[in-house]
């Protein structure tokens, strides 16, 4: 099931995404909220008269590095023993058709696009075999970075956690096991022209051993959502741009890059 958040007539909501053609979705709105039991209302409003929130609002976004062999080596870092951890704050977070403002402090913007995991229930100490337990779903990520910043600075908070730098969506697939989303194909375009081609098979430690990993430190809240790293290819943002992370099984999250007024 396609898990959706959006705005209509000034209300929000959740929503079940049915039907298969891009003109024809619509979404059945969900009584209460997905992370727990729920009915759905059987009342259906197209997609297009929506307004597509993130799909959830996470109490944190918990990001690994370097996950991805290439793109290690494509930025010159070595390929971490253990897994990398980071964060970006909550107010990072935007959905699918908003905004990535330029900020002021960075003159080299760029894409990462990476799969995420949401967390849906209360977790700590995960062990391996029962990750599987605390997810509720899989969507899609973009983690604008500003390189310049990291490089200069040594730690990310402000080059990987200023406002809008976190975009996720366009919804969250519940219907991916951990199988399935452990060999997906990650594409990123700019503009149409392909920037980024992978897929999570390629992730130097796996999903089970990221959610192992920093649950073991912490607990993770519904909604919380873990980014698992990108694949090679990031690249350059400029202001008017189009950017577009498509995840197989999942969808196609698109943005645009605007100057922070």
């Amino acid at each position: 099931m396609r898990i959706a958040r959006f705005s209509i007539d000034g209300n929000v909501a959740f929503g079940a995404v049915e039907g298969d053609k891009p003109d024809e979705l619509v979404l059945d709105i969900i009584k209460g909220i997905p992370f727990t039991d729920f009915e759905l209302s059987g009342t259906k409003v197209p997609l297009s008269k929506v307004r597509l929130l993130p799909p959830v609002l996470p109490n944190k976004v918990v990001a690994f590095g370097r996950n991805y062999a290439e793109h290690a080596r494509e930025l010159g870092n070595e390929v971490p023993d253990a897994p990398f951890a980071f964060f970006k704050p909550s107010t990072s977070v935007i959905g699918p058709g908003d905004d990535i403002q330029y900020p002021s402090f960075t003159e080299e913007l760029h894409h990462e696009a990476e799969l995420a995991v949401v967390i849906g229930r209360m977790c700590r100490e995960v062990p391996r075999e029962r990750v599987k337990d605390v997810i509720f779903g899989f969507t899609c990520a973009n983690d604008i970075t500003a390189r310049d910043v990291q490089k200069r600075e040594k730690q990310w908070a402000r080059a990987k956690g200023f406002d809008t730098s976190c975009p996720l969506g366009p919804w969250v697939e519940t219907g991916l096991d951990l199988e399935a989303a452990s060999d997906l194909t990650v594409q990123l375009t700019v503009n149409g022209e392909q920037r980024q081609l992978g897929r999570t098979s390629e992730m130097i430690h796996s999903i089970e051993e990221l959610v192992v990993n920093i649950s073991e430190a912490m607990t993770l809240l519904p909604g919380d959502v873990i980014l698992t790293g990108t694949p090679a290819g990031v690249g350059p943002l400029n202001v008017g741009d189009e950017v577009a992370v498509t995840i197989e099984g999942i969808g196609t999250l698109t943005n645009k890059v605007v100057k922070r007024g």
